[in-house]
C-alpha cells in the first residue's frame, strides 16, 4: 500500500501585536514619567487638583501613543455612579433647529465629562420606555416631548438616575422641567398676520403622527391671538408631501383665506410653492408665515416670514444636569424656555 508524505506547515507564531496586552494607566504613567494618580486626574479632567500644562500634555501624548482609553465602568465604580446621560431619540420628525440644539448639548456635556447616548425606543412609550432606559443605568435622562409619567420617573431614580429632565409642554412630578410654550409661537404668528391686515387665516396642522404636542398648542396660540377680533381661524390638516400641498392649494379659493400660518418653515415652503403653482401671488393673495427661521426660508422668492424660536442653551441645560447629578436630593427645578419673535420678510 503506497504512502504519501505530506508536510504540514508550522503555524506561524502570533505577532507581537496579538500578544500585546491592553494598555493600562500604569503604562501611561511610566511613559509620561508621572504617578498613576496624576494620569487619573488628567484624563478624568479633575479640577480639584492643580496640574501644570506641560504635565497634562505629556500624559495626553503618552495615552495617545499607547492607545490608552479610560475604562468607563471602572471610573463609574470609583465615582459611585455612571457618567452616562441618556437621551431617548425622538419618535417624531425633527428639523435642523432641534439637531443644532442636540449637538450643542452633547458638546457641553462632554466638556463636563459626561457621555451622551441617544437611545431608540421604537414601539415603547411612557413608563414602559422608562424601564428600557433604566436597564442602561444612566446617571441622567433627558426626555424630549410628552409621555413620561411620575411612575416612570420613579423607575429611573430607583435604577440610579440622579437627574431626570423633561423638555415639553408640562412638568412631570419628580423631574426637572424645561417648559416649552408652543402657544407663544402660534400667538406671534397670528398677531403678525392680523397686524398685516389679514382676517381669514388658515393654520396648518401636520397630519404626521406625534406632532400634536407642538401643532395643537400653536393652533391654540393663533386662536388666542385673534380672540375678540373680526378675524376667523381655519384649521388646515396637511401631510408633508407635495401632492397633499397641491390638493390644499387647489381648494384655496373655495376656502377663501387670505393668510396662513404654516406650522413651520418646512411646511410653509411646500405650501407656498403649491400656492404659486396655482397662480396665487404671495403675499398679495395669501400671506404666508412659518416658524424656526431656517436659512432656506431666506433663499426663497419671496423670502419667507417666520417666527424665530429661541431654544434653551445647550450649555445651560448641561449645567442643570451636572447640578442635579451632584445634588440628587435637591428639589426639581422648573424653567420656562422657548422664546418666540417674528421675523417679517416678503411673504407676509
Amino acid at each position: 500500500m503506497p504512502y504519501v508524505m505530506v508536510q504540514i506547515p508550522k503555524t506561524p507564531a502570533p505577532s507581537s501585536s496579538a500578544q500585546r496586552s491592553v494598555p493600562t494607566s500604569a503604562d501611561v504613567a511610566r511613559l509620561a514619567g508621572v504617578s498613576r494618580a496624576t494620569v487619573s486626574y488628567v484624563l478624568n479632567n479633575t479640577s480639584a487638583v492643580r496640574i501644570s500644562d506641560p504635565t497634562r500634555r505629556r500624559v495626553h501624548e503618552a495615552a495617545k501613543e499607547l492607545g490608552y482609553v479610560p475604562h468607563a465602568a471602572a471610573r463609574s465604580l470609583r465615582a459611585g455612579h455612571s457618567r452616562l446621560v441618556l437621551m431617548p431619540a425622538p419618535s417624531i420628525p425633527v428639523g435642523p433647529l432641534y439637531g443644532q440644539f442636540i449637538n450643542e448639548l452633547q458638546w457641553a456635556l462632554s466638556r463636563l465629562d459626561y457621555t451622551v447616548v441617544q437611545y431608540g425606543t421604537v414601539g415603547l412609550h411612557g413608563d414602559e420606555a422608562a424601564r428600557a432606559w433604566a436597564e442602561l443605568r444612566p446617571v441622567a435622562v433627558l426626555v424630549p416631548g410628552a409621555g413620561l409619567g411620575p411612575q416612570g420617573v420613579t423607575v429611573l431614580k430607583r435604577s440610579g438616575a440622579r437627574a431626570v429632565v423633561t423638555l415639553g409642554p408640562e412638568s412631570v412630578e419628580g423631574a426637572h422641567a424645561l417648559l416649552m410654550d408652543h402657544e407663544a409661537v402660534g400667538h406671534c404668528a397670528g398677531s403678525h398676520l392680523f397686524d398685516r391686515g389679514r382676517r381669514r387665516i388658515g393654520v396648518v396642522v401636520p397630519e404626521e403622527g406625534g406632532l400634536e404636542s407642538f401643532s395643537l398648542p400653536r393652533l391654540e396660540g393663533v386662536r388666542r391671538a385673534l380672540h375678540g377680533t373680526d378675524a376667523t381661524v381655519t384649521e388646515l390638516p396637511l401631510a408633508y408631501e407635495e401632492e397633499a400641498a397641491a390638493r390644499l392649494a387647489a381648494r384655496w379659493h373655495e376656502l377663501d383665506l387670505d393668510g396662513v400660518f404654516a406650522y413651520n418653515d418646512e411646511y410653509a415652503m411646500v405650501l407656498m410653492r403649491a400656492l404659486q403653482d396655482q397662480g396665487l401671488r404671495i403675499p398679495e393673495d395669501a400671506a404666508v408665515i412659518g416658524a424656526d427661521d431656517l436659512m432656506l426660508g431666506r433663499l426663497l422668492r419671496p423670502r419667507l416670514s417666520t417666527v424665530h424660536i429661541e431654544l434653551p442653551s445647550g450649555r445651560d441645560l448641561a449645567e442643570l444636569v451636572d447640578r442635579a447629578v451632584r445634588t440628587p436630593g435637591s428639589a426639581p427645578e422648573t424653567h420656562k424656555v422657548l422664546g418666540a419673535t417674528v421675523v417679517h420678510r416678503e411673504s407676509s
